[in-house]
């Protein structure tokens, strides 16, 4: 079985963003970059099922600069076995991405496609969605555990309500939630490794895929800093504030 995996490049969730001076964007000049938590996870997750003996390859597919190969070779170097990179400078909406990630399985034919549920710069959760929709396959979303048995896969979603238990006919998308499992750590064998695993380069034109956005990014801050606390004298002034100021009572 081949899986594909997705993984996007985004700002290093231990850094705190800032949006530039003129509110364009958030400006990521000299800022540690990383694979999307998410996407990690799905990558870890994909390994696991190689080690598994389920899946007989794993390809990691990144869209962006030519940046984004050092994502990918991280996920080479945790034990994907080749890698795909769609160079474009273009900042791509879901929509877009799902169309080129789709591409990609028209060309590898994978057995099961998995990619985190959302990024962390974007915070959309709609590629998954979109992708399984555009290849024609069923989805489970949110993940936190997954089951292969032959041709079906059974994944536990975590719903509003608890969790819920769906079973997929393969080929199947599957988008993890963050209890499916704890990444890895590259070693630095494998970091060495993962420079001479394959990785074929495409580009948007080459895929038969036009880049146009519908969503376009009009303003950027940061959110509004929060406000002190008060302290109240004893219950009764506690209760006239939250029946009268705050009104919650």
């Amino acid at each position: 079985m081949k899986v594909l995996v997705a993984v996007k490049r985004v700002v290093d969730y231990n850094v705190k963003v800032r949006p530039r001076s003129d509110g364009s964007d958030v400006d990521i000049n000299n800022v540690k970059m990383s694979i999307n938590p998410f996407c990690e996870i799905a990558v870890e997750e994909a390994i696991r099922l190689k080690e598994a003996g389920v899946a007989e390859e794993v390809i990691a597919v990144s869209i962006g600069s030519v940046q984004v190969q050092e994502q990918i070779r991280t996920s080479l170097a945790l034990g994907a076995d080749r890698g795909i990179h769609i160079e474009t400078q273009d900042s791509l909406e879901p929509l877009v991405i799902a169309r080129l990630l789709n591409s990609i399985i028209d060309k590898e034919k994978p057995a099961l496609v998995i990619t985190g549920k959302q990024s962390i710069d974007g915070d959309n959760n709609q590629t998954g969605q979109m992708l399984a929709a555009l290849a024609g396959m069923p989805q489970g979303t949110f993940a936190s555990e997954i089951t292969i048995d032959g041709d079906e896969i059974s994944v536990v979603r975590e719903v509003d309500g608890g969790l819920q238990t769906v079973k997929l006919s393969l080929p199947a998308v599957v988008t993890t939630d963050l209890r499916l499992n704890e990444p890895r750590y590259a070693s630095l064998p494998n970091i060495m490794k993962a420079k001479k695993k394959p990785l074929d380069v495409f580009t948007p034109e080459e895929l038969g895929i036009e880049l146009s956005n519908h969503i376009h990014l009009i303003h950027v801050e940061p959110p509004p800093e929060r406000q002190a606390g008060i302290k109240v004298e004893d219950v009764d002034e506690l209760v006239d504030k939250l029946k009268n100021e705050v009104k919650v009572i």
